[in-house]
């Protein structure tokens, strides 16, 4: 058995320039969490000692109806925004050195086919691969991580502001003035948007759509600004990966998150903040959130060395797709059936789905068994 893994114990300054930050695995690890059993484990807690922040949390912990946000409207753009923060220092880091291009498109090219087949894997292709949703979370994270990629591939951070802007006012512009037929242009309704059109021209079985009736929350045309969720998250990695003070990069995360939350609520007064239909308002809000939830990581972990309570976060970050692919061994609904419903029998079996969970890519990272995306 390996000897335990041991946390740093004075203060460092920060790891050198281009060097994987411990801060990104456990970002990605605190994400994915709230997706693999955190948000049932939280709410089941909160029934039992505190009912009136149950009735919070329960708004929180679920997507906002259609235009709003919700802490779990930040769930998916942040990871989005992560994979893209790991491109500087991955991608990027390759072409610097010199690596051969066409190796670097065939390990994109790998990562996007896998995450794809991956993704429609958990959609059920393997139950019923004739009608079964082709959109999905994995889907869209493989997509625009593996566009954004090839644009970090072959621009410089400049250049990758430039393209960025361009995604969200195109995507606005698209919007805004193509006309659904039998509606017009402009609407933000879930019956009148132009991305829910074209998801009901493009996509096949209606039924198997997500979240909405009139077209698909992962759909064709919406994955156009998720791309500029992405990208965002480059840029931010260029900067934590150049050259400079621990200080001079958190202070520029927190203006551009500050200025990234400001653009999104200015932009939400003509285009709303919608989750759904991934507007540009929402791209600009939610990757302002990332920022900052990427400087206060940074600041903790990497640069004040206080990281022994991200280590349960670093673990599941180490193999998020992992554990996010992964069902519970063992489903404790039964346990339901035997012992009758109850508040404390319910947060029991959040608490051993979210241990089994947990101790499946623990015993991976002792092994260093890693899937890396």
């Amino acid at each position: 058995m390996q000897a335990p893994v041991r946390e740093p114990q004075a203060p460092v300054t920060a790891a050198p320039a281009g060097t994987r930050l411990a801060s990104i695995d456990a970002l990605r690890g605190f994400d994915m969490f709230w997706i693999t059993g955190g948000t049932n484990l939280f709410l089941a807690l909160s029934v039992l000692i505190a009912p009136p922040m149950a009735r919070i949390l329960d708004v929180q912990f679920n997507h906002s109806a259609w235009n709003g946000f919700t802490f779990f409207d930040l769930v998916f753009p942040l990871f989005i925004f992560v994979s893209g923060l790991t491109i500087p220092f991955s991608i990027t880091k390759r072409v610097e050195r010199g690596d051969d291009r066409a190796a670097l498109y065939r390990h994109v090219a790998i990562r996007v086919s896998l995450l794809f087949v991956l993704g429609l894997w958990k959609s059920g292709i393997h139950l019923d691969p004739f009608s079964m949703r082709i959109p999905g979370v994995l889907q869209r994270i493989a997509i625009c991580s593996g566009v954004a990629s090839v644009i970090a591939m072959h621009t410089r951070p400049r250049t990758q502001v430039y393209i960025t802007a361009g995604i969200l006012l195109g995507y606005w512009a698209l919007m805004a003035l193509v006309s659904v037929p039998g509606v017009g242009a402009g609407h933000y309704t879930p019956d009148g948007n132009l991305a829910g059109y074209i998801d009901r021209l493009l996509l096949p079985f209606p039924d198997k759509w997500c979240c909405y009736t009139f077209g698909d929350s992962e759909g064709v045309l919406t994955t156009l600004p998720a791309v500029a969720t992405a990208m965002l998250g480059v840029l931010a990695g260029h900067r934590l990966r150049a050259s400079g003070s621990p200080w001079s990069k958190m202070s520029w995360l927190i203006i551009a998150g500050v200025s990234c939350l400001a653009l999104g609520l200015a932009w939400a007064t003509v285009f709303p903040i919608n989750k759904y239909l991934w507007t540009s308002s929402y791209v600009l809000y939610s990757a302002g959130w990332s920022m900052l939830m990427t400087a206060a990581f940074f600041w903790i972990i990497d640069v004040k060395a206080v990281s022994r309570w991200s280590f349960f976060f670093r673990v599941i970050g180490s193999n998020s797709i992992v554990i996010y692919m992964l069902e519970a061994p063992i489903r404790f609904v039964f346990l339901k059936t035997l012992f009758g419903a109850s508040a404390a029998l319910a947060l029991l079996i959040a608490c051993l789905d979210v241990s089994v969970r947990w101790l499946v890519v623990y015993y991976l990272y002792r092994k260093k068994w890693f899937l890396k995306f």
